[in-house]
């Protein structure tokens, strides 16, 4: 069962502020959230940890996004 980090915990984990979080959503470098209810979402934690071991590993722009679109293809692969 994967582990979902609500938005505090994800923000944490990658040394992010709220505005740059959602900026990376808008410009695909980071995965959408898992609507969890009516009024909650969260992230898959290894979503997280994969997008910030990229940026780790100096991965590009380009890169990241399409390390984003395997993320999501394989979210709608496990549904």
């Amino acid at each position: 069962m994967a582990t979902i980090w609500r938005l505090p915990q994800a923000l944490a984990e990658s040394g992010k502020t709220r505005s740059p979080w959602y900026q990376d959503i808008q410009r695909g470098l980071m995965t959408p959230p898992v609507k969890l209810g009516r009024r909650a979402a969260g992230w898959p934690a290894n979503e997280v940890q994969a997008i910030n071991q990229a940026r780790i590993a100096g991965k590009t722009d380009q890169q990241i996004r399409e390390l984003v679109q395997r993320l999501q293809e394989a979210r709608k692969a496990q549904a």
